[in-house]
């Protein structure tokens, strides 16, 4: 079977690693990307480290408006999917690449599978769950990556196609968990030590975006900074508004607070499991704090992975109201007294994610 698989974003980059890899042995695999992260640090840095194959084809398409940019890649995946043919396209999470791809491809009749299928922010204003609950409605084969996941899409009205598989991270990080500790030396390059910092990472558009939310995001960390250790890999986007508004040079005098770019993978495991909490609003780190056994607090309104809260292992601090719904005081005790109580469910499956949906492909008929 030809597969044309589409990524990207970083996350998808790292979701792609084992099952590319597992795919490659019974099919041809023709990987494309999107440039929606064309940054060495958030791009090139997971293909190599990761081993992941060079992609076929790099349509550069850079970052835009929401529908500028979506639109560009539907022109030129459609153009893709016209001369290469393919029997299944191949697309992950909730990013404008999954989309445009999903849609391109379904236009065509070219059936779309679609990894981590079904989870649900019940938050429209979020733009990634528009693209996922649009995806998994044109979606041909969808694969869910937990029970709650699953009971969305059935609740939906998709049941035909639909294969509770477990989560592709579970695998990614049992796997690359032993190569990052041997390979990795970030915590000695920043002079931190394992347990005694805080992890933080902000990206979303509602909190990048609103000057409300990003002050008091950063008027959090100075205050918590005050009794712990901080490390923060800044993503681009939050860079730049950081700086427009006035908060990066703040967050700079900080003693305890350390400022890093993106790191890769590797890195980013051992900064995950080394952390005393996480501080995030990324879906994908919640999922992580959530595999390694470190307390996460999400710098959102709503969590897409609920799982990760009802477990007791993910506090989620914003609240519904006014644009600046992220309370300054809210973040801090948090920080200082969040702690879960009780073992984790181990909800995400058992790390076989990648040999179910590899089954599953290997079964479909075109």
């Amino acid at each position: 079977m030809k597969i044309i698989t589409v990524l990207g974003a970083r996350p998808q980059f790292i979701k792609a690693a084992l099952l590319s890899r597992e795919l490659r042995r019974n099919h041809r695999e023709i990987l494309v990307h999107t440039g929606q992260h064309y940054d060495r640090e958030l791009s090139n840095v997971f293909f190599e480290e990761l081993n992941i194959p060079q992609p076929d084809y790099n349509l550069g398409i850079g970052s835009a408006t929401q529908g500028k940019q979506t639109g560009q890649m539907m022109i030129e995946i459609e153009k893709l999917l016209i001369i290469e043919r393919p029997d299944l396209v191949l697309v992950y999470g909730d990013t404008n690449s999954t989309l445009a791809a999903a849609l391109a491809a379904v236009k065509l009749h070219v059936p779309v599978a679609h990894v981590e299928a079904g989870p649900r922010m019940f938050d429209k204003s979020v733009p990634e769950e528009i693209n996922r609950i649009i995806t998994d409605h044109i979606s041909t084969l969808l694969f869910a990556p937990t029970q709650i996941s699953l009971e969305n899409l059935r609740k939906e009205g998709l049941t035909r196609g639909v294969y509770l598989t477990g989560d592709v991270m579970l695998d990614n990080f049992y796997y690359f968990s032993g190569v990052a500790e041997k390979h990795s030396r970030i915590l000695e390059q920043i002079g931190l030590q394992k347990g005694k910092y805080i992890l933080v990472t902000v990206h979303r558009a509602r909190n990048t975006d609103i000057e409300g939310n990003l002050k008091n995001i950063c008027a959090a960390l100075s205050i918590i900074a005050k009794r712990e250790k901080l490390v923060f890999p800044v993503h681009p986007r939050t860079e730049k508004f950081l700086k427009q508004y006035g908060f990066w040079a703040d967050l700079e005098r900080e003693a305890n607070i350390t400022l890093i770019k993106p790191v890769g993978y590797l890195d980013m495991l051992v900064l995950t499991k080394g952390a005393k909490k996480i501080l995030t609003d990324s879906g994908g780190l919640q999922k992580e704090a959530y595999f390694a056994g470190v307390p996460c607090i999400t710098l959102d309104i709503t969590s897409g992975w609920p799982e990760t809260v009802a477990d007791g292992w993910n506090l989620v601090v914003g609240e519904c109201g006014d644009s600046s719904s992220l309370d300054i005081e809210k973040i801090v005790r948090a920080a200082f007294s969040f702690a879960p109580k009780g073992e984790r469910q181990m909800v995400f499956g058992d790390g076989r994610a990648v040999e179910k949906i590899c089954a599953a492909i290997d079964g479909f008929k075109c």
